[in-house]
């Protein structure tokens, strides 16, 4: 099972850009997904979340201005983000919770990440 993630690249402040996240490989199903970001010297932080039922949760620094969909005929899952602003700036990665077969139990799996920097 892999996790791509792309979309990523530079945008001035109040840009916009679309993130996607990919999973391939031996899936039985997709329960939650996510966006998480990392800044250098931050941690890594939730950004957004989304269940398979398409129930949504958000950090509060970017309500309002990210929407995060998923759709799971194509076990795809993007990442809308608008009014982009310099603190925006860092690797965003995918993470889904996956169960490849009955047996066997759901795992974590994470994309290799994208940078999105917001920059004049």
């Amino acid at each position: 099972v892999q996790l791509q993630a792309s979309g990523g690249g530079l945008v001035q402040p109040g840009g916009s850009l679309r993130l996607s996240c990919a999973a391939s490989g031996s899936i039985f199903s997709i329960n939650d997904m996510g966006w998480y970001r990392q800044a250098p010297g931050n941690e890594r932080e939730l950004v957004a979340a989304i269940t398979s039922g398409g129930g949504t949760n958000y950090a509060d620094s970017v309500k309002g201005r990210f929407t995060i969909s998923r759709d799971n005929a194509k076990k795809m899952m993007y990442l809308r983000m608008n009014s982009l602003r310099p603190e925006d700036t860092a690797v965003y990665y995918c993470n889904a919770h996956i169960k490849r077969s009955l047996p066997v139990p759901v795992q974590d799996y994470w994309g290799q990440g994208t940078l999105v920097t917001v920059s004049s």
